[in-house]
């Protein structure tokens, strides 16, 4: 590995480091200690007293929200995650307190496939003419979190983090990402998770391109759990499954939010739809 990582570094320019563990949780987590160049073993014996001191933001996917409302709770380290009651973690956090529970026991049980893991679902595309108001980009947006949602559940897929991209008119690319604290399918909350951060981007500069995506893959089971902490989220997650059933029987275009319309204008040139 350490000649791999030597020939990588000679031949392509970048820095590789290298974590080894008995899971992939606690692999990524190696992969991480010791940057850049790093190589690092966690092994399986002492993986969850090495866990036990470490701030809860060091669970893959556990975002600053999750992290917030842990906080909130008094829980700040993994140790206190390992101590407390796995039903008591699931009575106050749904499918998401099981999932921190197995976490911070080390315990990961996704298998590695040597032919290549789905790391995202996403969707982005090229306008026609560079774009700069709020209100146009919103709509695209819309659309692209759209089609997101619909390879996501025609896969049973969802993800714990929303992406959104953008490429300014002068060819930069900007990449802003949000970690949820159950992971989604839906469109809705890709779309409300994105536009928090579209808000913030969308300062008068000129983009020519615009994109949304998952990460932090999971099976469908994992996500949207009944008890979101959005009150109104359990009835738009019903409206926007009805919309699927319709769609379903008489077509892609026979029902449609009314956040989408107009968009045709400038969502034409390269609707791209990618999953790596």
């Amino acid at each position: 590995m350490a000649l791999l990582a030597k020939r990588i570094e000679d031949e392509i320019g970048i820095t590789v480091s290298i974590g080894l563990s008995c899971n992939k949780f606690l692999a990524k987590l190696a992969s991480e200690l010791d940057k850049p160049r790093g190589f690092a073993v966690i092994g399986q014996a002492e993986a969850v007293s090495f866990l036990r001191d470490k701030p809860v933001g060091m669970i893959r996917g556990a975002g600053a929200a999750l992290q917030a409302r842990l906080a909130k709770d008094g829980i700040t380290r993994i140790g206190q995650l390992q101590d407390a009651d796995r039903r008591e973690l699931a009575r106050r956090y749904g499918s998401t307190g099981l999932w921190l529970h197995q976490a911070a026991h080390a315990q990961d049980s996704r298998p590695v496939d040597p032919s290549g893991e789905m790391k995202s679902i996403s969707s982005e595309t090229t306008f026609n003419e560079n774009i700069a108001r709020y209100d146009e980009l919103e709509k695209i947006l819309w659309r692209q979190c759209e089609r997101v949602s619909e390879r996501a559940k025609a896969m049973e897929l969802g993800g714990r983090t929303v992406t959104l991209k953008l490429k300014t008119a002068g060819f930069k690319i900007r990449t802003r990402s949000a970690s949820l604290d159950a992971p989604t399918q839906l469109a809705d909350r890709i779309f409300r998770t994105a536009r928090e951060a579209l808000r913030r981007e969308a300062d008068g500069t000129s983009f020519r391109l615009l994109g949304a995506g998952l990460s932090n893959i999971c099976m469908a089971g994992e996500c949207d759990p009944d008890d979101l902490v959005d009150k109104g989220a359990g009835k738009r997650a019903k409206a926007e499954h009805a919309m699927d059933k319709l769609r379903a029987k008489f077509g892609g275009e026979a029902v449609a939010k009314g956040r989408g319309l107009g968009r045709a204008k400038h969502d034409q040139l390269s609707p791209n739809r990618r999953g790596t």
